[in-house]
């Protein structure tokens, strides 16, 4: 173990909080406990945000695997902190094929992507046929996070709703996708639902994600209540 990984390691079992760690073990079924040290998220961001100003920091991100689920969310909030695109996107495709577990996958999310998002796209469009689980979960993510308002395009529904898999994690992302694309561009969404375009435990998700939203009204949702497949 090197001397930057033994430093990390110090500090993520000072802020280790057992009762968390029990708590946080339960939403992730897909991961060793004894991986898990237990560190709070907000710990872990303000750990990531003073490492991010050290030498060490560029060094940390080179040592793949790590050893712990905290490690891993440490390695993403430092990606977050990568100023520029070639980079951070060069750290995110070295780091996709590590993560093992949903909320690892979803913490990522680094800002300068917004300032480049047409070559993203284009990148995301390689994620997305990757065939594994949580690089096709983190362009599904990208597209739900960058691509919903104002740079939403319609073929972007075409690219989720044509991805097939067995993978629980893909599933639930698609549904999450096109629950959150019928709150921002239902006329568009609208259509792959009624159409049954996505598997039927993913159309009904998607459904039930809507329903419980707040962004979705009172009467598109009764009718979104019409579609559920039986």
């Amino acid at each position: 173990m090197s001397c930057t990984e033994e430093e990390v390691r110090r500090r993520l079992f000072e802020l280790r909080d057992l009762k968390y760690k029990e708590f946080a073990c339960k939403l992730m079924p897909t991961v060793n406990p004894e991986t898990v040290i237990g560190v709070r998220t907000p710990d872990l961001r303000k750990l990531a945000r003073e490492f991010s100003k050290t030498p060490e920091a560029s060094e940390f991100i080179k040592i793949l695997p790590h050893a712990y689920y905290e490690e891993n969310n440490l390695h993403g909030f430092l990606i977050e902190t990568i100023r520029d695109y070639d980079a951070a996107i060069d750290a995110v495709d070295k780091f996709l094929p590590y993560i093992d577990n949903w909320a690892t996958c979803d913490l990522i999310s680094p800002k300068i992507f917004k300032k480049h998002l047409p070559k993203l796209y284009e990148k995301i469009k390689v994620w997305l046929i990757s065939g594994r689980t949580y690089t096709v979960r983190f362009g599904i993510g990208m597209l739900m996070s960058f691509y919903l308002d104002d740079d939403f395009r319609p073929e972007m529904l075409e690219l989720v709703a044509g991805i097939r898999s067995d993978e629980y994690y893909i599933n639930m992302m698609i549904a999450w996708y096109f629950a959150t694309a019928l709150a921002k561009q239902y006329e568009a969404a609208l259509p792959y639902i009624q159409e049954q375009r996505l598997e039927k435990w993913t159309h009904n998700k998607a459904i039930q994600k809507s329903i419980e939203s707040y962004r979705i009204g009172d009467e598109a949702k009764a009718y979104l209540r019409t579609l559920k497949v039986k």
